[in-house]
């Protein structure tokens, strides 16, 4: 496929239909800039080629039309000697370098407007390809972005899964009897803690009876007085 051909091809394309119609639009996005970057490569030296052959035509032209004075200011000199026999011949050689220059200022013309069609084409060609970036640079976005959130969504179902609530379940319950342990033996510990305290309790309640039955004995003794 020629330069030209593929050239048209990319400017004439609608880059959003053909995204939305590919497969894989990541991939097609890549090929295109891929194919512009070589485009614009091949095109850039075709112009650069151009513009060259362009100066070579300018160059010869300017030799042409020094020549072309020459034979005019050589046929005025013959003139001026009265030799009309060398002025005929040299005007007839400035004639016929006159005819080149004139065929020669065509092409240059037309080569002038090849690169200027050139440049334009490359500045058209570059906008596409700024574009093509710009949504290159938009679906990857987007890829990572639902990357992301399919990543997301996974978790989210991995967690609600059976599996998971079972997990959490034997987790759970595995909790509920490490507390039921716990609670075991502080129960334990807090019982005997209870019952040297009821055994505190009932030590002092059998000491006051005991001195209370003292007292109540002594009182009901007989004074050393009364016996006498």
């Amino acid at each position: 496929m020629g330069i030209f051909t593929r050239f048209r091809d990319i400017i004439n394309s609608n880059i959003n239909s053909m995204l939305d119609r590919a497969e894989n639009p990541e991939k097609l996005i890549q090929h295109m800039i891929y194919e512009m970057e070589d485009t614009l490569v091949e095109l850039k030296s075709t112009c650069a080629a151009a513009i060259a052959e362009q100066k070579t035509i300018g160059r010869r032209l300017d030799r042409l039309q020094s020549r072309e004075r020459h034979w005019e200011m050589r046929a005025e000199i013959a003139v001026e000697k009265g030799r009309d026999d060398l002025a005929k011949q040299a005007l007839k050689e400035k004639h016929r370098i006159s005819r080149i220059v004139e065929s020669l200022g065509l092409e240059a013309g037309e080569h002038s407007a090849i690169v200027d069609r050139y440049r334009e084409d490359i500045i058209l060609l570059e906008e596409k390809l700024v574009s093509a970036r710009e949504k290159q640079r938009i679906l990857v976005h987007r890829y990572v972005r639902a990357h992301h959130a399919r990543r997301a969504q996974e978790e989210i179902r991995r967690s609600d899964s059976f599996e998971s609530i079972m997990r959490f379940d034997e987790f759970e319950e595995r909790l509920d009897r490490m507390d039921a342990e716990v609670d075991l033996v502080n129960g334990d510990r807090n019982h005997g803690l209870e019952e040297q305290f009821q055994d505190m309790i009932t030590e002092s309640r059998l000491e006051e009876e005991l001195q209370a039955l003292k007292a109540s004995r002594q009182q009901r003794q007989p004074r050393p007085e009364a016996m006498a």
